[in-house]
């Protein structure tokens, strides 16, 4: 296939199907540099449904490498993101690609907005499949707007007057370690990026870090301007964790040493059935796709969220990020602050 067929054949076909993200099934590519150009070619398209759908999946792409991978990246994701505040581990394959996680294949990860406790965050996130499992391995989505309505009324009552919290405690043991986390060397580095990004610092007499930063968890996306949920309240929750290890880290740390905690900003204590109220909605929006290798998933960091189901077998998932956004620009519905807590 020349070059110039690669520009001339035509734009994707569209499934929707119930329980499935929008899948675009691409044309037949001989290699990367013939389907970098044709992407280049529909990549208004691409965006258009991408604010629709929140995430969408480009199937037939011929991504078989890292090298393969980066090119698809710059015609869909030009902009780079750096990985801030770091909260999981993750390989670095060079070119600014990752792989997703290298968290254990039985451990599922629950939705989330990249970055969502950030000041700017990638605006955009592109997967790719070089190797898919054997069993399981999804990268589910979810459409935040959906999201947000479910959400029963009264939680995001005060989610949108008093936003939430996040307390993180830094220690090799039980987390990341601070340096890891901030890419720093010293302690005044540390407490530098968390003076000017707005997070409130503290050190205990082993060395250990903890962290407090308030966050709105509800925002606009600044191109469609329609209202999100966007945060990782359930995420980080105790309450979303398995009975067994919440009660092992509760007797081993107390509740104020465990790695990640949080509430809302009015600082009354979520209950359980609040947050089962909150994942039930993730659930009931979320969408899957079995990977195949080659396929790429696009994903509107604002308007949707990600997760990992678990999995059997090689699965090898690489990631890319860009097109950052600064929170200030998304009409937060409460301003970003150190860590008290305020107010509803």
């Amino acid at each position: 296939m020349s070059s110039s067929r690669s520009a001339t054949a035509g734009p994707p076909a569209w499934t929707l199907e119930p329980g499935k993200p929008a899948m675009a099934h691409v044309p037949r590519f001989t290699d990367a540099a013939e389907a970098v150009e044709w992407l280049g070619s529909v990549h208004a398209e691409l965006r258009t449904a991408l604010h629709r759908h929140g995430a969408v999946y480009l199937r037939g792409l011929p991504v078989r490498d890292v090298e393969d991978f980066a090119k698809v990246r710059d015609v869909l994701v030009p902009r780079r993101t750096p990985y801030r505040e770091k909260a999981t581990p993750r390989s670095s394959y060079g070119n600014d690609v990752y792989s997703s996680t290298d968290l254990p294949p039985n451990q599922p990860i629950r939705m989330h907005n990249e970055n969502s406790y950030t000041l700017t965050y990638p605006g955009l996130l592109l997967f790719s499949c070089l190797t898919a499992p054997e069993e399981g391995g999804a990268t589910p989505v979810a459409d935040c707007r959906e999201v947000l309505r479910r959400i029963p009324s009264a939680l995001v009552q005060r989610m949108r007057s008093a936003g939430w919290l996040l307390t993180r405690n830094y220690s090799e043991h039980i987390s990341l370690d601070w340096r890891t986390a901030f890419a720093a060397d010293t302690r005044e580095q540390t407490e530098k990026y968390c003076a000017d990004n707005l997070i409130s610092c503290e050190w205990d007499a082993s060395g250990v870090l903890r962290t407090r930063q308030l966050r709105p968890g509800i925002i606009r996306h600044p191109q469609t301007g329609e209202e999100v949920w966007f945060n990782h309240m359930a995420f980080w929750n105790s309450w979303s964790l398995d009975e067994e290890i919440r009660e092992a880290l509760l007797d081993e740390f107390g509740p104020d040493g465990l790695p990640f905690e949080t509430g809302l900003g009015d600082g009354v204590p979520l209950t359980r059935d609040e947050l089962d109220a909150i994942n039930a909605a993730y659930e009931g929006a979320t969408v899957r796709e079995a990977w195949q290798p080659g396929d790429v998933l696009l994903v509107d960091n604002v308007l949707a969220t990600h997760g990992r189901d678990p999995f059997r077998g090689d699965r090898r998932i690489v990631v890319a990020m860009g097109e950052p956004i600064a929170l200030a620009d998304c009409r937060p519905t409460v301003p970003p602050a150190p860590g008290e807590e305020r107010a509803a």
